[in-house]
């Protein structure tokens, strides 16, 4: 129990005569390293989610890859994160518009599938969807048309004497 209690405080002492900015700068920092530390040997090697081509071909599960569309490719990672799939990007630059490759674990193929089917109800739903800066247009232009009533105005004075 008491190892336990050990683990989870932390001391930070200083020795010094003057206590200046940086010494607690440098204690900061000395702390701040202690954390780190401490994560790393908790944390797990695994990495989920987002990560580079080299991390997930590093996995050893065999990789198998995807071609999204530059409009839609926001709503494609948000239904991966939440699903929990392990992915890569690369994006090819020299074709207009850009060509972006999603590359994802082939042992991910279950959750690939519920990732895909989500993705496929957000673009229909889109598709749908009345564009808001089309109907925003159609009623400028309906504005436009109706005639304003100008107010005319005069000003007079009068003048008592």
């Amino acid at each position: 129990m008491q190892e336990q209690v050990e683990d989870k405080t932390v001391n930070l002492a200083v020795s010094t005569t003057k206590l200046t900015g940086r010494v607690m700068w440098s204690a900061f920092k000395a702390f701040r390293n202690y954390v780190k530390e401490k994560m790393a040997e908790n944390a797990d090697d695994k990495i989920t989610g987002r990560q580079s081509l080299k991390e997930l071909i590093g996995q050893n599960q065999g990789v198998s890859a995807l071609e999204i569309g530059d409009g839609t490719f926001k709503d494609f990672l948000k239904c991966a994160d939440k699903v929990g799939v392990d992915y890569a990007i690369t994006v090819d630059k020299s074709v207009k518009p850009k060509r972006y490759t999603v590359f994802f674990k082939a042992r991910d193929a279950d959750a690939l599938e519920e990732v895909m089917k989500n993705y496929a109800q957000r673009t229909m739903s889109r598709e749908k969807r009345p564009s808001v800066i089309k109907l925003l247009n159609k009623m400028k232009e309906k504005v436009a048309s109706i005639p304003h009533k100008v107010k005319q105005r005069t000003k007079q004075k009068e003048h008592s004497r």
